[in-house]
């Protein structure tokens, strides 16, 4: 479904909701008894705009919607806390039906679009039990019709079904019935739930059935019901993610209005910061959700990728949901702890949605058993076909492509540097660069017109996994993900044609001069000076100052650096954008030694630098215009879930080698940080589609660098206490014949929270920006 045909079902959406007073239907139904009338009237609209119908197929009267379209539906539902069953008539219900060819089964999908019917499904036998085989609920088939004996949990919704879907255990495989409500020998207990709903405990003593009961059995049932259970999951993340993002919005009110101290409270940073936090939790949900919506409207992908995915985005979903529900009422204070209080309305709904179909640690649990666990083996990949230097890697498979990829590094990637545990040097990674620079895959992500591979969001997450999983190192490459696209966007055709190819082909290296002793997350407070000159030689710059946190600077040819051309001006508005040779008369480097003993940072010192004018990139006293441009590079850049990649393989590695996959506890934690490093990969392609469009990248980008390298850290503490005393050790050790240093990711991704800008100051840049507080 295109962008404008769900943007149109979400503002329907919306106006049915708003206009409705649903959450003020939400209150009655927690405050006063529920009224079956007043149900009948609000569905009854519901029918009028054919939502029940939204998954059913126009030849049942439907809308025929996709996932994504019904999960528009849902995310205003959850925006509102709508009362009405949609996920449980018109997602959960509509799901299987759609899926049955029988006529019983279309007959019953007509009745439920018509809305004359109200069936809800009934398949769960145990708490916390997310199988899709019935086991103790059994049905005895016979020529005049079925008995059916057992029970089922949480059926919702409880009072309002006119009957239900019941999954029951036959002979040999799975029976699909419909147990229309008034039939002799059920029993239906109803239990109350925190946010006004009632679920159904239904007791089945040898109730009779005639032979239309049955829906389907054997494989059709197994697999409409495996389809249904994926599909709801989906769309309660969807609801998930509407609910989570209204209590953002209802907090974010509160912090502008609420004043304390003479002033409103949402000027007091702990609180911006708690706001960010919620803020940060949600869009990597959102993301998530885009990501898998995509891949479950695609018919080709399988049930069983698509039952993890599920998993996964529900995990996601109601995890950040829970977090937003917990964040709104602290930062709401004690009106928050009250009922009068709208979001206690969405605090309830989201306890009741994070707790049916599996809470967060179950879909962990679901997802590690249905996905593959741990690290690839090395074993060779088979591929016949070439390794172009430029194609059309769109039209290509995603399979395919990881499959080119992962044959060209086990042919061409040197084995002794694979997971390297320091920070590569030229030297190192020099021979690997130019081999990546002959094949022309050296800058993947640069338009093929620059010399680079030009890859698809998809295709450079894929490129990116692949590298991280085979354990290649990263080289000094400034050049290609920094000052290059900056170029490409903001440089003159000379400066292009002048630096571009030689960045490709390895003869400049590149480091960034923007912090300073003085200057570094607060970088307008720089102070290196370069005043403008003319001489015989041409207009020139002559550089003053001094540079620190240079990364690899004692490796770079060259600099790009941020220098105050007028000194009387505003801090930002006198600053200019200069490249630098780092050859030229007047330039000392003095390394600086990491914690973990690696000369990974220089000083840089000017005395008396000249730089030519045409060095000058963007209008002069136009530099922090640039600098802008260029953080939103870096941002994204230090968003790549590639040091988390990197550092999960490693962990994996590790766990392999010590057994701890056998531990549930372990595995627990390592699935969650997988789940965070795949989630952290569909943000960044939020993202990175912005880039490739061609558009500036909003404030926004900051979420993905405070992700990134606190995700990094979580992977880099767990490898450490996996290590357990071996933790401790210094340098690379051995262990079961693999070489590990276990302290790299842990102190580097500790480094990574600072540079780029501290994750403080990120979370500040979000606040006012993003969150206008």
């Amino acid at each position: 479904m295109d962008h404008e045909s769900l943007a149109a079902i979400r503002e329907a959406a919306t106006d049915y909701f708003t206009r409705s007073g649903s959450i003020r239907r939400c209150r009655t139904l927690i405050e006063e008894p529920a009224d079956a009338g007043r149900d009948a009237a609000s569905w009854a609209e519901i029918v009028a705009l054919g939502w029940p119908g939204m998954l059913a197929p126009e030849s049942a009267g439907g809308l025929a919607f996709d996932l994504s379209g019904a999960a528009e539906i849902l995310r205003a539902a959850g925006e509102h806390v709508a009362p009405e069953p949609l996920l449980a008539i018109a997602g959960l219900g509509a799901l299987l039906l759609r899926q049955l060819d029988s006529a019983p089964a279309r007959a019953l999908l007509e009745e439920l679009v018509a809305g004359t019917s109200l069936p809800a499904l009934a398949w769960q036998e145990s708490a916390g039990d997310l199988s899709d085989v019935p086991l103790e609920c059994g049905v005895e088939l016979g020529p005049q019709g079925a008995l059916l004996e057992g029970e089922k949990l949480m059926v919702l919704p409880g009072a309002s079904a006119t009957g239900w879907l019941v999954s029951a255990r036959g002979d040999d495989d799975t029976v699909l019935l419909w147990v229309p409500r008034g039939t002799a020998g059920v029993t239906e207990t109803l239990t109350r739930l925190v946010d006004g709903e009632h679920a159904a405990t239904l007791r089945f003593d040898r109730v009779a059935l005639p032979s239309g009961a049955v829906l389907a059995q054997g494989e059709a049932a197994r697999n409409a019901l495996r389809h249904a259970l994926a599909g709801g999951l989906i769309l309660q993340a969807a609801e998930l993610a509407g609910t989570g993002q209204a209590m953002l919005q209802q907090t974010l009110a509160y912090l502008r209005t609420r004043v304390q101290f003479g002033k409103p409270i949402g000027t007091f940073q702990a609180l911006q910061h708690r706001a960010v936090d919620m803020f940060i939790h949600l869009e990597v949900a959102r993301a998530t959700l885009t990501e898998v919506l995509a891949l479950a409207d695609d018919p080709s992908v399988s049930i069983e990728r698509l039952e993890a995915e599920a998993s996964r985005v529900n995990a996601r979903c109601t995890a950040a949901a829970l977090q937003a529900s917990r964040s709104a009422v602290q930062l709401h204070g004690a009106i928050g702890y009250t009922q009068e209080c709208d979001l206690s309305l969405f605090y309830k709904r989201t306890l009741r949605l994070s707790a049916w179909l599996g809470n967060v640690t179950t879909h962990q649990r679901r997802y590690a058993a249905l996905a593959e666990t741990g690290a690839r083996s090395n074993e060779s990949v088979e591929w016949s076909g070439d390794f172009p230097r430029t194609a059309d890697w769109s039209a290509m498979t995603e399979p395919d492509f990881r499959r080119m990829v992962r044959a060209f590094l086990q042919q061409r990637y040197p084995s002794h540097l694979r997971y390297l545990s320091h920070r590569a040097r030229w030297s190192e990674m020099r021979e690997w660069y130019l081999t990546l620079s002959a094949q022309g895959w050296v800058a993947p992500a640069w338009p093929q017109a620059h010399g680079g591979m030009g890859l698809p969001a998809d295709k450079m997450i894929a490129w990116i996994e692949e590298l991280e999983q085979h354990g290649v190192a990263r080289a000094p490459d400034q050049g290609i993900v920094m000052i290059g696209p900056l170029l490409i966007q903001h440089g003159t055709p000379e400066q292009q044609q002048r630096f571009l190819p030689r960045i490709l082909a390895g003869d400049h290296v590149w480091c960034q001069g923007y912090s300073e002793p003085n200057a570094g997350s607060d970088l307008a407070g720089l102070r290196t000076e370069a005043l403008q000159a003319r001489d015989a030689e041409g207009d020139h710059f002559v550089v003053n100052g001094q540079k620190i946190w240079t990364t690899l600077a004692q490796d770079a040819n060259h600099i790009f650096m941020l220098v105050r051309t007028d000194k009387d001006a505003k801090k930002q508005e006198g600053i200019s954008f200069l490249l630098c040779d780092l050859r030229t008369p007047g330039i000392t480097i003095r390394p600086i030694h990491t914690l973990a003993g690696e000369p990974e940072f220089c000083e840089v010192f000017f005395d008396n630098v000249r730089v030519p004018a045409d060095n000058l990139v963007g209008k002069l006293h136009g530099g922090w215009t640039i600098a802008k441009a260029l953080l939103g590079f870096e941002r994204i850049f230090l968003g790549s879930p590639k040091q988390s990649q990197y550092a999960l393989g490693q962990l994996a590695r590790l766990a392999h080698a010590k057994r701890l996959f056998t531990d549930s506890v372990f595995t627990q934690r390592y699935t969650a940080l997988r789940l965070d490093v795949a989630d952290l990969a569909a943000t960044y392609t939020d993202f990175a589609n912005i880039v490739k469009a061609g558009k500036p990248l909003p404030p926004s980008v900051s979420l993905l660098k405070i992700w990134a390298s606190e995700t990094y850290h979580r992977i880099g503490a767990l490898l450490v206490e996996a290590s357990e005393e071996q933790g401790a050790i210094a340098g690379d050790q051995a262990i079961d014949g693999q070489t590990f240093n276990t302290l790299s990711p842990l102190i580097g991704s500790t480094s990574a929270m600072i540079y780029g800008g501290t994750n403080e100051i990120q979370r500040n840049i979000l606040a006012r920006q993003v969150l206008e507080l």
